[in-house]
Parts: structure tokens; sequence; C-alpha cells
């Protein structure tokens, strides 16, 4: 009788041990998330803020690719405070009040140069309407107000930064000015509003000429009487009555009272100039706004 076949092999009653985790998780490569589903859309409160945010960010942007303008502005303030500062020091035929009359100047010469920076932004605002720009934004879903107001303050922060270079000059120059965090923060917003506030003006003005030729006359018109109509180089109390009433009706004149507050100490009225130079921005960014479309015509 032949052999039984051999009986098949059984199959191992364990099953194989599973491969050892490792010790290191896996790389869940790059989130390709967004590609596939959009950001949530700001809306409500938080889309005006985003708005200035980003168009204040973008003005930025072409100063990083071009400084000199700067260290080009900065001349005439360091002419202001070396030539005529120190002239009229040594005259003493201005009264301060017992303090030199360049530190008296400093705070009024910083409005200056933060006007002149101010005073001609609505070139940029005709530039980008002949360029094309303007018109593409105005299309966009951002509100008016947000591109006036993310531009003005882009120019604040030109004018900040200009402000910081003529505060080193005069401090090299002797003034005493005061270092304290909480007022230099003053100073800053006191630019800014300042800032915005001629930024605006000029942004209506370009509203209402069309063109640069027109803006850029009206605005070495105006530079010169805003800035002598002011207390930025001389007390008011030396004025004639007519240009006092003219002074007192000029936001110049509180962005120079609360310069001098907060850098040399003198006697102000900082609420007061605060609510004015606030207010003069929301009206100015208001103008802006509601002339910003005749560019786009």
């Amino acid at each position: 009788m032949s052999a039984e076949p051999a009986a098949p092999r059984a199959a191992s009653a364990e099953p194989a041990a599973p491969r050892a985790a490792s010790a290191e998780p896996a790389d869940p490569g790059p989130d390709l998330s967004l590609l596939l589903v959009p950001p949530r859309a700001r809306t409500g409160w938080r889309l005006v803020p985003a708005r200035v945010g980003a168009m204040c960010a973008v003005e930025l942007q072409k100063l990083r690719h071009d400084r000199t303008e700067l260290y080009t502005r900065a001349i005439q303030p360091a002419l202001w405070l070396l030539i005529f500062g120190q002239t009229f020091t040594r005259l003493k035929a201005i009264p301060t009040g017992g303090i030199p009359y360049l530190d008296f100047l400093a705070p009024g010469i910083i409005a200056q140069s933060a006007m002149f920076i101010a005073i001609f932004y609505g070139i940029m605002i005709i530039w980008e309407r002949d360029s094309g720009v303007l018109t593409k934004l105005l299309v966009t879903p951002t509100p008016r107000a947000a591109l006036v107001t993310g531009k003005a303050f882009a120019a604040g922060v030109k004018a900040v930064l200009q402000a910081a270079v003529v505060v080193l000059i005069a401090a090299a120059l002797g003034v005493a000015m005061t270092w304290n965090p909480l007022r230099l923060a003053g100073v800053v917003a006191v630019v800014l509003l300042g800032s915005a506030f001629f930024s605006c003006l000029s942004m209506a003005i370009a509203g209402i000429v069309l063109t640069r030729d027109r803006l850029m006359g009206i605005g070495q018109a105006i530079t010169m009487p805003l800035f002598f109509a002011s207390n930025a180089l001389y007390p008011l109390a030396l004025m004639p009555g007519w240009l006092q009433a003219v002074s007192k009706a000029n936001p110049l004149s509180y962005q120079v009272d609360a310069l001098r507050g907060l850098l040399i100490g003198t006697p102000s009225h900082l609420p007061l100039d605060f609510a004015v130079l606030t207010l003069a921005t929301l009206l100015g960014i208001g103008a802006a706004s509601a002339l910003l479309g005749r560019l786009a015509r």
C-alpha cells in the first residue's frame, strides 16, 4: 500500500508581528488646504481695519524700494535749524518765554517737515488715476474711506520717519528735549494725526482740480501761508489780531503746540490739541472719500 500523502503545513496560529512603529512621526507634507478652501472673509467691523492696514502696507512698500526721499527731505529742516534757528537764537529778537529760540523752533520744524511730506500726497493719487491703478482699487469691495485712511496713515508713517531725523538733528545741535517713552509715543501720535489731515486735504484738492499741474500750484500756494500763519516760528501773542484768528483755525498750530508741550515741556493744551487734530483728520477723510470718485470719471 502506498504511503499517505503528507498533510499540508498548518497555518501559523500567531499572526506576523506588526512592523515596529517609527520613533518619529511621519512628515505630513505641505498644507494644501488653502488651495482648496479659501480663507474666511473678514466681515463687519473687521473689514475696514484690514483694508486700511493693507493699503498702508502697499504705500510703505514704495518707500522700501526708494529711500532717497527721506534723505532729500531732511535737507530743508536741517537748514531751518542750522541757519534760521541759530541766527535768531543769537539775535534774541523773538521772545520765547525764557527758552532758547532753537528749542522753541525745533517742534515747529518737525511739524513743518511732516506737513510738506503730506501736502503733496494728492499727486500720487492723480498718478495712480493716470496709470489705471485707482480705477482698479475703486471697483474692489474696499470702502473708499478705507482707501483714503490707508493712504493718509501711510503718509503719517513717512512723516514719523522724517520727524525722527529732525529730532536727531535737533538733539545734535543741543536742543533740550525729553526722551520719556510716553511723551515720544505722544509725539508719534501727533505727527500721525497732523500728516493724515494734510494728506487728506491734498487728496480732496486732487479730487477737485483733477490734474497734477494744478495741484502742484495750489500746494505751493498754501504750504507757506499755513506755515507762517501758525505758531511754528513765533508765539501767538506776537501776531496781529487778524492773524491770531487765522492761526487758531489752522490745525498746524495745534500740532506745533502739542509737540512743544511733549518735547520741551512748555505750557500747552494737549487735550484740546488732540481733539482738534482728531476732528480735522476725520473731516479730511470724509471730504477726500467723497471727492475720490471724481478722479475715476
